[in-house]
């Protein structure tokens, strides 16, 4: 495992990209969206610090109830050529919670807009319990299956949910529960970190190219 991995929001108070950088980390995903039409306001200016850090830059949009076609054309419109995009799919306390289908729907758009699968992200036992409602029980079934995991377990070692035989990343601590480090250099206070399954070669190869 390659601990390289941070995920930001405005909601992180960042301090220096290059101190970010000094402390190991290789890549950062950032929020961009959310919904139909939130854009975080820390996304541009963070995403221009991150790539003249010599950082890896990825992005993540935070998944609603409603239209998801919408949501993809908003989030693909936000990410513009950032390389690596991620689905984040969980509970929304918020508001309303984004179904599987609405889920699918979202990655086929983004696949047919960039020809790559978006990771999906998401907690295991909440991913187990929305394919289970929707009657999902092998990968054949699903598009999701389609997508590399990033999952979200705040234990010793994260949960496999089904149709997925791996983990690629793996948030183990949300700077406040998890194990250690919680910390990076660069972020004020504690901040998501998450573990590679693999090499620092083979997470620029994720970054890069098709992670399907």
């Amino acid at each position: 495992m390659l601990n390289a991995v941070i995920d930001l929001s405005h909601h992180n108070t960042i301090s220096s990209f290059a101190a970010i950088k000094g402390a190991g980390v290789l890549g950062v995903i950032h929020k961009a969206t959310q919904g139909t039409g939130y854009t975080d306001p820390a996304f541009a200016g963070n995403s221009t610090q991150i790539q003249v850090a010599g950082l890896l830059l990825g992005a993540y949009h935070f998944g609603e109830g409603g239209d998801a076609a919408a949501q993809a054309s908003h989030f693909l419109s936000v990410a513009g050529k950032t390389p690596l995009l991620v689905l984040d799919f969980e509970a929304n306390t918020q508001g309303q919670t984004m179904s599987v289908a609405e889920a699918e729907q979202f990655v086929q758009q983004v696949y047919s807009a960039t020809g790559r699968y978006p990771g999906l992200y998401s907690g295991a036992s909440f991913l187990k319990q929305a394919l289970a409602g929707a009657g999902i029980t092998s990968p054949a079934q699903t598009v999701l299956s389609k997508c590399w995991l990033w999952v979200a377990e705040y234990a010793a070692s994260p949960q496999i949910p089904p149709l997925w035989q791996d983990w690629t990343l793996w948030q183990y601590t949300d700077g406040v529960n998890g194990d250690e480090p919680r910390t990076v250099g660069g972020v004020t206070g504690g901040c998501d970190r998450d573990q590679f399954n693999g090499s620092a070669a083979q997470l620029a190869a994720l970054w890069q190219g098709p992670a399907s």
